[in-house]
């Protein structure tokens, strides 16, 4: 079975989801997120399936996320259909991280937003030396979203929220470190990785999926976020971006500039709400109370001026100069962050 943009396969007993846009990075349509919901679904019901694996076709990207131009159109429209892109995106998610049969995520290049959603969420994670992993949304006056509120918070100190508000892209030794993957296999091996997946019998277990992953992989490099773990604690630990930006100004080595002369570009009003969100995560009980919050942002984004310049600046126009409104984090009123926080009205059906 496939269509154009999403190619669902049997091979052996492994049941493959082939995400078929590579000139657009493999980001997510709502008809394509229709259909790997479909196939999820069939691929639990049929007993001759013992895994599943995603996969990202072409060699750039595994899924750079939503394809936002379409959410932009939508927005300015006001047709709805932003909403129910992220309400069926997020089930998605929820869907992936709950799955009763082993799920392999196949993480080989640009892994961003979305991407991060289809991958990060499932029990199989593997990465790359091609991985470039982000959640770039405060660059595009946007917040972090597909549970990533809820991912986050969970890495290894703060190392979750440098992700989150940098918005910078990482590879597969950071990824591992941040708990967003679990090994790195050659992409050279990947195509191993899907004849040995398909050769497993009927009802093999995650064990034996691991066995097979670890069988395949290699050691990963050295990992920026462990190495600078203590900078990114020391001044991600506080609870305003105010904070943040003052601590590492007091840093005195260039990871802490850089980081420091990055989050100034991002949307003030993005790395304030998403700061908000990466807290609320943190003290969260489940990752379907993640999702509800974060659609409730998403749908006050639809009236926020940074939203559609951010993505104009990205994607439309592509002059990378973003001018935010208010221009600086101090400028951003609390009630600003309030109104955000707004539930999603109806909430998220799960």
């Amino acid at each position: 079975m496939q269509d154009d943009e999403v190619i669902i396969e049997r091979r052996g007993t492994a049941g493959v989801i082939r995400l078929n846009r590579p000139r657009a990075l493999n980001s997510l349509t709502l008809p394509m997120i229709r259909t790997i919901n479909a196939a999820l679904h069939d691929f639990v019901d049929d007993p001759e399936v013992a895994s599943v694996m995603m996969v990202g076709e072409g060699e750039r990207g595994f899924c750079a996320g939503g394809d936002i131009r379409a959410l932009h159109e939508s927005a300015r429209a006001g047709d709805g259909h932003a909403d129910t892109f992220w309400r069926e995106e997020f089930r998605l998610n929820h869907m992936i991280a709950a799955y009763p049969k082993p799920y392999v995520a196949l993480m080989d290049g640009i892994t961003m937003g979305g991407g991060v959603g289809l991958s990060s969420h499932g029990r199989h994670r593997v990465v790359t030396e091609r991985t470039r992993l982000a959640m770039p949304e405060t660059g595009i006056g946007y917040v972090p979203d597909v549970g990533a509120t809820w991912l986050l918070p969970r890495g290894p100190g703060e190392a979750g929220t440098w992700i989150g508000l940098t918005g910078l892209d990482i590879g597969a030794a950071d990824a591992i470190q941040a708990g967003l993957a679990d090994l790195q296999i050659a992409s050279s091996q990947l195509s191993q990785v899907i004849d040995a997946l398909s050769g497993l019998p009927r009802g093999s277990s995650s064990s034996d999926v691991d066995a097979v992953l670890q069988g395949l992989s290699e050691p990963q490099g050295e990992s920026r976020l462990r190495q600078n773990a203590a900078v990114i604690d020391r001044a991600f630990r506080f609870d305003s971006v105010e904070e943040i930006l003052a601590a590492l100004a007091e840093e005195e080595d260039e990871f802490a500039a850089e980081t420091r002369r990055v989050m100034l570009t991002r949307s003030p009003t993005s790395l304030k709400l998403a700061l908000r969100l990466l807290r609320a995560g943190r003290r969260s009980a489940s990752l379907a109370e993640c999702l509800g919050r974060e659609l409730g942002a998403c749908l006050q984004m639809l009236d926020n001026p940074d939203f559609f310049e951010g993505i104009r600046a990205a994607v439309i126009d592509k002059d990378r100069n973003p001018h935010w409104s208010p221009a600086t984090v101090e400028a951003v009123q609390a009630s600003t962050v309030e109104h955000f926080l707004k539930p999603a009205e109806p909430p998220l059906s799960l």
